[in-house]
C-alpha cells in the first residue's frame, strides 16, 4: 500500500490477491469523477457521492470480478475511506457533522454523519429487492462497513421510503454526498481550531 497526500487530496493504492486498487480524491474539487472498477452500477453510486459531495474522485479498481462483485465493491470502500481519512487530515476546521434528506420520486433517505474519529455504521434499509440489474445490493453494505472502519466515521444511512430499490440506493448515494460535503467543509469561525472538547478527533 502507498499513500500521498497534498492539501485536501489523497492518493491511496491498497494492494490484495483479490484486489488492486488506486483511489484519488480531492476534497476541495468540483464533483469530477473518474471510475474504472467493472462494476457499472456501483459505478452509478459512487458518481453521485462525487457530484453532490463536490469530492472530485478517481478510482480504478481490477478485482476478481470472475467469482463476482464483493470483494471490488468492499475493498473499494475500504480504500476510499483510507483515502478521505488521509485528505482532510486532523481535521482542525472542518465542520465535522453532516447530514442531508434527499428524495427521488416515491423513495427518501436520510444520511447523517460524524467525522468522530470512531467508525460506526448503523444502516437501516429494506430494499424492495434484492439485485438492481445483476448488483446485489448486500454489497452496500459491506461498502459503507469498509468505508467508516477506514475514515473512521460514524454514520447513519436511514432509508425512509421506497418502492423502486434502483430509487431506494440512489437516494442513499446522493445524501451520503451531501452529508460528506456538509462535513468536510472548513468553516471560518474554526478556523485552526479542532471541532472537539477533546482536542483530537
Amino acid at each position: 500500500m502507498s499513500v500521498s497526500t497534498s492539501q485536501r487530496t489523497a492518493r491511496v493504492e491498497r494492494n490484495t490477491l483479490e484486489t488492486q486498487i488506486t483511489v484519488t480524491v480531492n476534497l476541495d474539487g468540483t464533483g469530477q469523477c473518474k471510475l474504472d472498477t467493472g462494476v457499472p452500477f456501483f459505478e452509478h453510486m459512487i458518481d453521485q457521492v462525487a457530484r453532490h459531495g463536490l469530492i472530485d474522485i478517481e478510482i480504478v479498481a481490477n478485482g476478481d470480478l470472475h467469482i463476482d462483485a464483493h470483494h471490488t465493491v468492499e475493498d473499494t470502500g475500504i480504500t476510499l475511506g483510507m483515502a478521505l481519512a488521509q485528505a482532510w487530515g486532523d481535521k482542525k476546521g472542518v465542520r465535522r457533522y453532516g447530514h442531508a434528506y434527499v428524495p427521488l420520486d416515491e423513495a427518501l433517505s436520510r444520511v447523517v454523519l460524524d467525522l468522530s474519529g470512531r467508525p460506526g455504521l448503523i444502516m437501516d434499509v429494506d430494499y424492495t429487492r434484492a439485485m438492481i440489474g445483476g448488483f446485489d445490493v448486500d454489497l452496500f453494505g459491506e461498502f459503507f462497513q469498509g468505508l467508516v472502519n477506514h475514515a473512521k466515521m460514524t454514520l447513519h444511512i436511514d432509508n425512509i421510503k421506497g418502492k423502486n430499490a434502483h430509487h431506494q440506493a440512489e437516494t442513499i448515494f446522493k445524501a451520503f454526498g451531501r452529508a460528506l460535503r456538509m462535513a468536510v467543509e472548513m468553516d471560518d469561525r474554526m478556523s485552526g481550531v479542532m471541532p472537539s472538547t477533546k482536542g483530537v478527533l
